[in-house]
C-alpha cells in the first residue's frame, strides 16, 4: 500500500495524494538514494494525467510505502541521480 503525506498537497496544491500514489505505483525508474540517507528511495513516474512526478519515500515496518516528497516536473538533480539525463 502507498501512503502519501498530506504535506505534499499543502506545499504543492496541484498534486493530489491519488496522483502521487499512481505515479509511485507506475514508476518508470526508482533507486535507493545515493547519498547519506539510508532506506530512502527516489522514483520518477507518471500520474494518471500524464505528468512526470519526482517522489521520495521509504517502506515502513509493514512494508507499505510512505511518500513524503513529490514534485513536478522532476528536478535536474533527481534526473541525474536516476540516470535520466
Amino acid at each position: 500500500m502507498v501512503f502519501v503525506l498530506e504535506r505534499i498537497h499543502a506545499r504543492h496544491p496541484e498534486l493530489r495524494a491519488e496522483d502521487v500514489a499512481h505515479a509511485w505505483e507506475h514508476a518508470i525508474v526508482s533507486a535507493a538514494r545515493s547519498d547519506a540517507r539510508p532506506f530512502e528511495y527516489l522514483a520518477v513516474g507518471y500520474d494518471a494525467r500524464g505528468r512526470l512526478i519526482e517522489m521520495v519515500g521509504r517502506a515502513n515496518e509493514n512494508g507499505d510505502w510512505v511518500i513524503w516528497h513529490a514534485f513536478t516536473p522532476p528536478t535536474p538533480k533527481a534526473r541525474r541521480e536516476l540516470g535520466l539525463e
